[in-house]
């Protein structure tokens, strides 16, 4: 009996020492695994969404194949998260300003009590508390929008009226960008002799705050040779085009230069996602890239049915803020630089030529040469820009999207359409064209978006009598009048006079294309509806809302 417990021993301790090798093998494995994802693990970028995300956003694919869709047009200022923009657009900023302008009042009024003053028998708009009236309506009426800066009131029409103007920024606008309003208001006395607003004007009312300033003189001649009111230039704009300096500039740069390839003339999502390919590898290599600023404009977004080609980068597109974020120069200037720098000179421009997208930028990232030359001239699709970003590369280069916001001519319209109404409406996206007459892929959108379904289920949606805002591609403008039973309908064909011929758009874009009118085309369209949409309250939307088809046809859902 004692040798049979003796044996048993060994036994309990090796069974304890095999448990703690257990134990002591797990945790170690733990903390390699950790360590590994610790290494490995890359949080998503906390200003843009993540690189598949847009991916798939704007393409959905990486082939040569592009599905064209004109109805909803998206770029940085859409993308960007709005908290990270400013938290000057927080709610709260409001309600701290309100309660900055009425302690203000208040020790104005407390002061003119202090005095023993008379209530004025007239409206003095240079009195301060004047301007706290204003601020303080403001506040409370538009909610949707940021106040940035107050410019002293001037007099109205009569007595009791004064002129005010104000600079600001739409709280759903995800950009530094500011806006300009100037509103007549009425102004009476309330108690403590303060001052009250007893009524505001519309968009645009205060023309005495308005101030001239043109760049084309004082007015602009109709075709009628009458004189219209002089069109305001936007002092936000300068997107003139950088210059490349001297010789010694030029030879100390590095530029990206990609020579015209099968993009040109492709629908516009096609375009932008090749640019930005060519931007982000710019980008990617430190150096400068040479953009060709004419775009041709493909046959879907022009009534006559053909592409068109020499249109300004600038009409579309905010180059004042690209320039700002990355370096770029314009194709022209540089093509005549470097021919003028390199002919009757010993020293030669270094230059190296790339005629594959197979040359990845990983392999040109250590080139010392002053030019790095791509060109594009193998058949399609091989001679797309955007294959320089596929495959391998894909990793390494992240396409700018932050870089690229629309026009500020655009966004102006945009601002003066929301404006008008007072940047309280609703809005409606109604698809229709080829889609509705496509009965194969989209079976039912021509039948769902007929008047009477559109009325019978915005009833639904939208409160009666609001404004209701309709972004389209139907060309027929009566089309929705049905709607204007229960609603305020307004239209983009509304605001025709905002592009017309004695706008600030059209003076601008004319003089951007020397002198030349230019078209209001169906891109700067698409983008202005896309716009206002975003801005409205209520936003129904075609797929999800109005009918069951797929946005991209049948099983695509």
């Amino acid at each position: 009996m004692k040798e049979a417990s003796t044996s048993e021993v060994p036994l309990g301790q090796n069974l304890i020492k095999l448990i703690s090798n257990l134990c002591f093998s797990a945790f170690v494995f733990s903390v390699l695994i950790f360590t590994v994802i610790a290494i490995t693990y890359q949080p998503p970028d906390p200003w843009l969404e993540s690189a598949p995300a847009l991916t798939k956003l704007f393409t959905q694919t990486e082939n040569a194949t592009f599905k064209n869709d004109d109805s909803i047009l998206k770029t940085g200022e859409d993308l960007v998260a709005s908290a990270a923009i400013s938290p000057a657009i927080s709610p709260s900023n409001s309600a701290i300003t309100e309660a900055i302008i009425e302690k203000s009042e208040n020790l104005i009024n407390d002061s003119a009590a202090s005095r023993q003053l008379r209530c004025e028998e007239k409206v003095n708009c240079s009195d301060p508390r004047a301007l706290f009236a204003i601020e303080r309506f403001n506040l409370r009426a538009f909610k949707s929008i940021v106040f940035l800066e107050y410019q002293p009131p001037v007099n109205g029409s009569k007595s009791d009226e004064c002129d005010v103007s104000w600079r600001f920024r739409n709280k759903k606008e995800k950009s530094w960008r500011k806006y300009r309003d100037f509103r007549r208001f009425k102004l009476v006395f309330g108690e403590n002799c303060t001052y009250k607003v007893d009524h505001a004007g519309g968009w645009h009312s205060g023309v005495n705050a308005r101030r001239f300033r043109t760049r084309f003189g004082n007015a602009t001649a109709t075709r009628a040779g009458k004189l219209a009111p002089p069109a305001v230039r936007d002092e936000e704009i300068n997107d003139t085009i950088p210059s490349l300096g001297s010789e010694l500039s030029f030879r100390k740069g590095r530029y990206l230069y990609y020579s015209r390839g099968g993009d040109y003339c492709k629908g516009m999502n096609h375009y932008l996602w090749s640019f930005l390919c060519g931007l982000g590898e710019a980008m990617h290599l430190n150096r400068t890239f040479v953009m060709d600023f004419s775009v041709c404009l493909a046959a879907t977004y022009n009534p006559s049915g053909k592409d068109e080609e020499g249109k300004d980068f600038r009409y579309y597109f905010d180059f004042e803020h690209l320039k700002e974020v990355a370096s770029v120069v314009e194709e022209g200037e540089f093509l005549r630089d470097w021919k003028k720098w390199d002919r009757g000179h010993r020293r030669k421009v270094p230059f190296k030529k790339v005629v594959s997208h197979k040359v990845t930028p990983m392999q040109l990232k250590k080139d010392k040469s002053t030019i790095i030359w791509r060109q594009f001239d193998a058949p399609e699709p091989e001679n797309y820009w955007y294959r320089v970003c596929e495959g391998q590369a894909a990793k390494y280069i992240q396409r700018p999207w932050h870089a690229l916001w629309k026009s500020k001519r655009l966004m102006n319209i945009v601002t003066d359409i929301s404006g008008r109404m007072d940047w309280d409406f609703d809005a409606v996206h109604v698809v229709r064209g080829e889609k509705a007459q496509n009965k194969e892929l989209w079976p039912h959108l021509d039948s769902d978006t007929s008047p009477d379904m559109l009325l019978e289920k915005l009833k639904r949606m939208v409160q009666p009598w609001r404004h209701l805002y309709i972004a389209t591609n139907e060309r027929f403008y009566n089309y929705f009048d049905k709607l204007r039973s229960q609603y305020k309908v307004h239209l983009l064909d509304d605001y025709n006079e905002l592009w017309g011929n004695t706008s600030e758009w059209y003076n601008e874009t004319m003089n951007l294309n020397n002198g030349k009118p230019v078209e209001f085309d169906g891109y700067m369209r698409v983008a202005v509806d896309t716009e206002v949409l975003y801005r409205a309250k209520t936003r129904v939307e075609t797929f999800y809302n109005l009918t069951m088809d797929c946005k991209d046809g049948v099983n695509t859902c």
